[in-house]
């Protein structure tokens, strides 16, 4: 049996599994089970969730890495959330001092600022609108058809900017995606509605874990995206509202974002891994 520590970020949730000398090696479809919501895996009470996070270190050994992998147990780059919540477990259990740090992941290294407690920051990285460079998509959604701005944020975004969020409706398969030739690895779609000067309120659908409560690096494309549709220039900070809470994004001249919100270690489990 081993430890799995459940924890969310604006109620985008993970399980942690510390691994720190790199000896756990776990199937895709394990990990589909685990976070699956429909099953227990083995474990009384434990609730599935959007994503997995295995610690432990790089190859170089200096920085600790995020082992991401979506619900489904495939491979993502990394998590703006989950990189959050992997953050703070590591300071709450004395793996890591408080402070500025950095873990690698495999979009490369992420610095963040953690406080003994309160609210995270980290440092995403470029946020790149391709949509001149690649071409952009038409979501399909509810009998409607929206433009997106391609948007990569180490991982592929689809966003589209729509005028009232109540015309999504149920998001229990993915969205259609045309040309779907554009992203070859599959993309995470977001719809967001511009409520204010710098507010906006988003829903998304991750490819690999379904739609979700909220999606760090879809946070930080919808507000290069509504940055772009409200014709602002840089820096500029944002206010995003995904279904799960509230995270600020704030992008420099040079379109680096940092994301801030909050990340919260719930429980501990004893799974069969």
């Amino acid at each position: 049996m081993r430890t799995v520590t459940y924890g969310h970020g604006t109620e985008n949730d993970f399980l942690l599994l510390f691994d720190e000398q790199n000896q756990i090696d776990l199937s895709p479809e394990r990990i589909a089970t685990l976070c699956s919501r429909g099953s227990r895996a083995g474990s009384v009470g434990r609730p599935g969730a959007d994503g997995f996070i295995r610690i432990t270190r790089n190859a170089s050994g200096k920085n600790w890495f995020m082992d991401y992998r979506n619900a489904d147990g495939s491979l993502a780059e990394m998590c703006g959330n989950g990189i959050r919540v992997m953050a703070r477990y590591l300071v709450d259990r004395g793996h890591q001092g408080a402070g500025i740090f950095a873990i690698d992941t495999r979009d490369g290294l992420k610095y963040l600022a953690v406080p003994e407690v309160g609210e995270i920051s980290v440092n995403m990285g470029k946020v790149l609108d391709l949509s001149d460079v690649d071409g952009t998509a038409t979501i399909l959604q509810s009998g409607h058809e929206w433009k997106s701005f391609n948007i990569n944020v180490g991982n592929p975004h689809a966003v589209a900017i729509i005028l009232d969020l109540a015309q999504v409706s149920e998001l229990t398969s993915a969205p259609g995606v045309i040309p779907a030739d554009i992203y070859p690895e599959g993309v995470n779609i977001e719809f967001a509605q511009i409520i204010g000067d710098n507010e906006v309120q988003m829903r998304v659908f991750e490819r690999g874990s379904g739609e979700t409560r909220s999606c760090g690096t879809g946070i930080c494309a919808v507000a290069l995206a509504a940055n772009i549709y409200s014709k602002r220039s840089l820096p500029a900070k944002w206010i995003i509202n995904p279904p799960g809470g509230r995270l600020t994004v704030e992008l420099d001249p040079h379109s680096n974002a940092t994301l801030t919100g909050a990340a919260i270690i719930v429980q501990d489990f004893e799974v069969e891994i």
